[in-house]
């Protein structure tokens, strides 16, 4: 299903909002024909993509022909990138993070491809369900609140570690899996590179916050042991929750409709997230269909969900770090993601699989 309806701007971002965080050249000094140092890197990040896309096209039984599709779209989009590698403006560029992802799903679903990663997510999901008792129940035994609340910070970071758009990643995870407990202990050590945590926990306690928009990132333990136990002590907490989810399937990440299949999954016989009412847990279709995000285009639902929220959350590398990690809103919003691209770590000064925690308050 696609999202209905023309898309407008966020809401609650402030006027002068630019969706990319890493500036890929300067219209000032930059020869506007010949690529940036930066625009090429990214499209070497992008081209390491490439194989582990082929493989997941290769794989997918709804597609007929699936191999040879697959080859087809290793090789038009590997002549995309030699093209903006050639002339930044070509394809509507100059190309940045946004581009080079929306060109890859345009050949994609021009080749048939809709969902090369459906095998992988519902594998994931299945998993991370089973698990989704224990992983609450850990969190409630933590008596102390901001011990609590940290401890589901850390499961974010767990979490959002499974991301099939790194090159890295996904072939650590075609090896081995992930073990969601096992990253929770294997986090990069404080201070991280963006470090607000303890700033964050230390309003929980003082902050009434009366509805929270979160954008999600990837399925299986990315949202389910990561985002739905922190949402549902949110809940706990009074707030009203919007999980905004992607329209159409992009890599891993969860579309909306997956997301209220799997929130129904999770549900006891009492309609209940582990004995916490879910009347005030709502799914939007964010009206996204790519892993990264630009906040002037979202569905008229998620704005008018959101025109009154006063804490807004993005989530993962894509929508947290990629783009907007220096987006103004007219609330609270937190930035939350870990860094799986080295050239975002160099950027931003950190490690590889350094965390990001940025948050802002916005004194009435």
């Amino acid at each position: 299903m696609e999202s209905s309806g023309e898309l407008v701007g966020f809401p609650l971002v402030l006027s002068d909002y630019r969706a990319c965080t890493i500036p890929y050249r300067s219209p000032e000094s930059d020869i506007p024909n010949k690529p940036t140092q930066t625009e090429l890197s990214w499209i070497q990040v992008f081209s390491n993509s490439i194989p582990s896309f082929r493989k997941r096209a290769e794989e997918d039984d709804s597609v007929s022909d699936a191999p040879s599709r697959a080859e087809k779209f290793a090789q038009r989009y590997s002549d995309i990138l030699e093209d903006l590698k050639k002339d930044p403006e070509s394809h509507g560029g100059p190309p940045d993070g946004i581009l080079l992802c929306r060109l890859r799903e345009q050949v994609l679903r021009e080749l048939g491809f809709r969902d090369i990663f459906k095998k992988v997510k519902d594998n994931e999901n299945t998993k991370a369900i089973s698990l989704f008792p224990e992983v609450v129940n850990i969190s409630d035994a933590i008596e102390d609140e901001a011990k609590r609340v940290e401890n589901l910070i850390r499961g974010i970071f767990a979490g959002n570690i499974f991301d099939l758009g790194s090159a890295q990643l996904a072939e650590l995870f075609s090896k081995d899996g992930m073990s969601f407990l096992a990253s929770c202990q294997n986090i990069v050590p404080r201070p991280w590179v963006i470090d607000d945590m303890d700033l964050f926990i230390s309003k929980w306690g003082r902050k009434s916050w009366k509805r929270a928009v979160i954008f999600v990132d990837n399925s299986g333990a990315d949202i389910i042991l990561g985002i739905l136990p922190f949402a549902r002590e949110l809940l706990r907490h009074g707030t009203q929750v919007v999980l905004a989810a992607n329209d159409l399937p992009s890599i891993n990440d969860v579309t909306y409709l997956e997301l209220i299949d799997i929130i129904e999954k999770l549900k006891d016989a009492d309609g209940k997230l582990a004995g916490v009412e879910t009347t005030n847990l709502l799914i939007a279709n964010s009206g996204n269909d790519l892993p990264v995000i630009d906040l002037s285009s979202v569905s008229q639902e998620l704005s008018y969900l959101a025109s009154d929220a006063d804490l807004v959350i993005m989530e993962g590398m894509g929508r947290g770090i990629e783009t907007n990690l220096y987006a103004q809103f007219k609330c609270d919003s937190v930035k939350i993601g870990m860094v799986k691209h080295q050239e975002v770590a160099d950027f931003l000064g950190g490690r590889l699989y350094d965390c990001v925690f940025k948050y802002n308050e916005v004194l009435a």
